[in-house]
């Protein structure tokens, strides 16, 4: 049985290419326990007191760090259950929707998902897949503008997730048909989905 996360990140419930490419992605897996996160629906942006809290040594914070971290520390449980991670994000004004950003800052923590070393960071959740799903309205996916893939590559392999695909419904105020075309068939031809 795979463990998935699913964390949709566009604003849109309805219409949202992401998500629909999500629903595909999840159909492949024949057996799966999965875990669903709407991104969209809030992701705390850390303060001074989350900050501080994650500074503190574990086994010395006190009630009040411990709440400033209770959903950081639940996210990151999530993230380290899960084998493969499907991820819905959307390219907004060239790179992730806030919400994606905000959810990187509370999983991206030293000792929990990364480690510091002599030679760099060193990630910590090895072993594990992601499927990136992105739509773009106007900005072709890999090309100069899109600060988003390499961004989303770039995190994923920061926390250790180095096995990452991303299917892209790139242009889609373009030519929206061929596009999306193009993207469920990358979907249906994924590999490894047990």
């Amino acid at each position: 049985m795979t463990q998935i996360l699913r964390l949709d990140s566009s604003a849109r419930k309805t219409g949202s290419i992401t998500r629909a490419l999500g629903d595909d992605v999840i159909a492949q897996f024949t057996e799966a326990t999965v875990t669903t996160r709407d991104l969209s629906l809030g992701v705390p942006i850390i303060d001074e007191a989350w900050v501080t809290a994650n500074f503190t040594p574990a086994d010395q914070r006190d009630e009040a760090q411990k709440a400033a971290l209770a959903l950081s520390d639940e996210m990151v449980a999530e993230r380290k259950a899960a084998e493969v991670v499907v991820i819905g994000v959307p390219m907004y004004n060239f790179g992730a929707p806030a919400a994606f950003k905000a959810w990187v800052d509370q999983i991206a923590r030293a000792g929990l998902t990364f480690k510091y070393t002599e030679s760099g960071p060193v990630g910590l959740l090895e072993g594990k897949r992601a499927i990136v799903l992105t739509a773009s309205g106007g900005v072709e996916i890999g090309s100069d503008a899109d600060f988003l893939s390499d961004y989303v590559r770039h995190v994923l392999g920061f926390v250790g997730i180095t096995e990452v695909e991303v299917i892209a419904a790139n242009q889609m105020m373009v030519s929206p048909e061929e596009s999306l075309a193009s993207a469920k068939k990358q979907v249906s031809s994924l590999a490894n989905v047990a």
